[in-house]
């Protein structure tokens, strides 16, 4: 038997008992920007990988499975989304997925950490695709949620990507019921919100779980499924929540149909078979989803473990 090579590695704790490690075969870039740690590696199994406050957030290898999963289902259950809102996504690629939508008019993109995107622009650029440039992009280095507080502006569809609550990190206030409830006053009553929610793993659906009863104090439509990310190495959870339309009522044939005729370019991840296939749960999942009884509010917020 060959001996392995000797690495060095990047251990990503997910829970303080379990961890997913990667070889390295180079850190690009490393530091603590204004609001989190932030390392760009390039990894010997998925290429190079953003990482913030010790999370992965996505790999070259399979970001396309992320980033379709994040953005198409709620794009195509909207009937012509124009106006879009997106919070976070750093890297460019979830913008970059919601401009292949051919009614897209404009894009206006929040994040408030400069410092990531535009090394994201510099050295991840497969992410982002020029996606910046293009003239129905806007980007604005805000916080999110105050921009939704002191704007009037109404959108179709909100995308929410942004990393996990961790504690004195800059997103647990974008998980709570009230930053749900001024998200649901910006949309159209047309709108629709879509968002990452965290692992689906069996022993770690904590997270998953409280968004999902969080947002159905807030919405009358919420449909939780998830996607399988390997750089992640469990399954990840999705959340889309809407004012009138279920992705679960559109059948295999009619997405098709849509990214026909809505969508430019091949998509990797995503079709008929996959928008049905992702939620369809597992009886575990279910029953927890039903048994969770946390609401994340303001003053209760909900840490994941870092």
């Amino acid at each position: 038997m060959t001996e392995p090579k000797s690495f060095k590695w990047f251990l990503e704790y997910t829970t303080p008992y379990e961890g997913h490690m990667h070889s390295l075969k180079t850190v690009l870039y490393s530091t603590h920007t204004k609001f989190q740690q932030m390392e760009i590696m390039d990894t010997s199994s998925y290429g190079k990988c953003l990482v913030l406050d010790g999370k992965m957030q996505s790999s070259e290898t399979d970001e396309f499975i992320y980033h379709e999963a994040l953005v198409h289902p709620a794009m195509l259950t909207h009937p012509e989304p124009k106006n879009i809102f997106i919070v976070g996504g750093g890297e460019g690629a979830t913008l970059r997925e919601v401009l292949r939508h051919r009614s897209v008019k404009n894009v206006l993109m929040v994040d408030i950490d400069e410092e990531v995107v535009e090394k994201c622009k510099e050295l991840l650029p497969q992410w982002h695709q020029g996606s910046f440039d293009d003239p129905r992009t806007e980007l604005k280095f805000l916080d999110a949620r105050r921009y939704l507080e002191e704007t009037s502006d109404k959108y179709d569809i909100i995308v929410i990507d942004i990393p996990e609550p961790v504690e004195e990190g800059p997103a647990y206030l974008l998980y709570t019921r009230e930053f749900y409830e001024m998200v649901k006053d910006r949309l159209n009553e047309d709108g629709i919100i879509s968002l990452q929610a965290g692992s689906a793993a069996i022993n770690n659906l904590l997270n998953f779980t409280a968004v999902n009863r969080t947002l159905r104090a807030v919405f009358p439509v919420v449909a939780p499924y998830y996607a399988s990310i390997p750089s992640f190495a469990f399954p990840w959870g999705f959340t889309l929540a809407s004012k009138r339309f279920d992705p679960r009522d559109i059948p295999v044939d009619e997405v098709n149909r849509r990214i026909g005729k809505r969508i430019s370019g091949e998509l990797g991840y995503y079709d008929g078979i996959s928008h049905q296939g992702q939620f369809m749960l597992p009886k575990y999942v279910r029953n927890e989803l039903e048994r969770q009884e946390k609401v994340i509010e303001d003053n209760a917020p909900l840490f994941t473990y870092r």
